[in-house]
């Protein structure tokens, strides 16, 4: 029988290293569930918190009164001027409707960006580490992710200068994170600003997941790129998410802000690929931003902030060395050679899962996250519960203390 020929594009697709530990702590999970320390999962990047009632009111809602059927591709024009109210009155910017563009999820939000921008062969500049799925959208359109390195010294962040000596005659632009998966970190607003003007000045694009915008804690941060001041900002691609803030992870529901000229070259791929994002979805998401709901989001923030301040200490403390406080998000990218050391294996693979079997504690090892000494680091999720995490420090301490 002639072999299946699977196409290159599909061959530069990484396996997604996560998913591996995941379906081992899973099987280890249904072993010990019913014992005295059930498998703790703080390796899953998704809030504990689920949709808010006004939004699970607003879904049944619709599927009561018979709106499921098709949007336009862009989206519910109520849902765009919702978020552009958001924009206005969250971060004081500037947004019109008309640039918003309604996606099935942030993934399909980059998906539709590296499509209508990315040429077979271009270059696009990452920081190392970064969130794996968003070097694989590259891929996806033939481009290639270029992983520049960073330090904890930059906030695992690109700066200006790196951008400009990686910057080559095959680069079309860079793809940044602020909030940042797996650190937590943000960019400095006015180390962006230049990242940017650098960018525009040599015609290329801007793309920046603030996915985790919403989530930020200090008040030096947690500026979206669209404000940007001199019109910079209209040039910006930001791409957003239902999933994290809005604690609607399942519904798979995004957006994307793209300069006003791309929207219709956006709305035609997306009409093609994509038909529309889900329509209860979309009717659920107009009561994110009720008084009511963006209350109970702003008592989230908080919680998910107050999680932060007490787990970063406690690993510190561990010596699981946390070499940046995140701003955002809700991650601790961790330094486990030493306590990696303590347990007798080598390197952050083995220590996942070391840690797995002795504390029945699940994490992420840095392989996904790029080349910059991924055996250094593994990441933490603090998209738990104050009590869980509290469980997670005592069994840490056992294991390594």
């Amino acid at each position: 029988m002639t072999p299946l020929r699977i196409a290159r594009r599909a061959q530069r697709i990484e396996p997604f290293y996560v998913m591996e530990v995941a379906k081992a702590a899973a099987t280890l999970a249904r072993e010990v569930a019913h014992t005295s320390r059930p498998m703790i999962f703080l390796n899953i990047g998704e809030p504990d918190f689920t949709a808010p009632p006004l939004v699970q009111q607003a879904a049944a809602r619709a599927i009561h009164d018979g709106n499921t059927q098709y949007t336009q591709a862009t989206g519910l024009q109520s849902l765009r001027e919702r978020i552009s109210g958001w924009y206005a009155s969250r971060f004081q910017a500037d947004v019109a409707p008309a640039r918003i563009i309604i996606t099935a999820g942030a993934s399909a939000a980059l998906q539709l960006a590296c499509l209508a921008l990315i040429e077979a062969g271009d270059d696009i500049l990452m920081p190392d580490p970064s969130y794996p799925c968003n070097r694989h959208f590259v891929s996806a359109a033939e481009g290639n992710a270029v992983l520049v390195p960073t330090s904890a010294a930059e906030r695992f962040q690109l700066s200006s200068a790196k951008v400009q000596a990686a910057w080559t005659e095959r680069t079309r632009g860079v793809l940044l994170a602020s909030p940042s998966n797996p650190t937590g970190t943000s960019i400095a607003p006015d180390e962006l600003r230049r990242i940017h003007a650098f960018v525009h000045s040599r015609g290329g694009i801007t793309l920046i997941d603030e996915i985790y915008l919403g989530l930020s804690y200090e008040e030096n941060f947690g500026h979206t790129a669209l404000a940007m001041a001199d019109g910079l900002g209209q040039n910006i691609i930001s791409i957003n998410s239902f999933s994290k803030y809005f604690n609607m992870t399942g519904w798979r529901l995004g957006w994307l802000v793209v300069p006003e000229e791309l929207a219709p070259v956006i709305e035609r791929i997306a009409q093609n690929l994509f038909i529309c994002p889900s329509t209860v979805a979309q009717h659920a998401a107009l009561a994110c931003f009720e008084p009511e709901s963006l209350a109970e989001y702003e008592r989230r923030r908080a919680e998910f902030k107050a999680r932060r301040d007490y787990f970063i200490p406690e690993l510190n403390r561990l010596g699981l060395k946390v070499p940046v406080m995140p701003d955002g998000a809700f991650y601790a990218y961790a330094d486990c050679t030493d306590a990696a050391k303590r347990l007798g294996v080598s390197g952050s693979w083995d220590f996942a899962f070391e840690l797995m079997q002795r504390a029945h504690l699940a994490v992420t090892p840095g392989r996904d996250f790029g080349t910059m000494a991924p055996e250094r680091y593994i990441r933490f999720s603090t998209a738990n519960s104050m009590a869980q995490l509290q469980e997670a420090v005592a069994r840490l301490e056992k294991v390594i203390g």
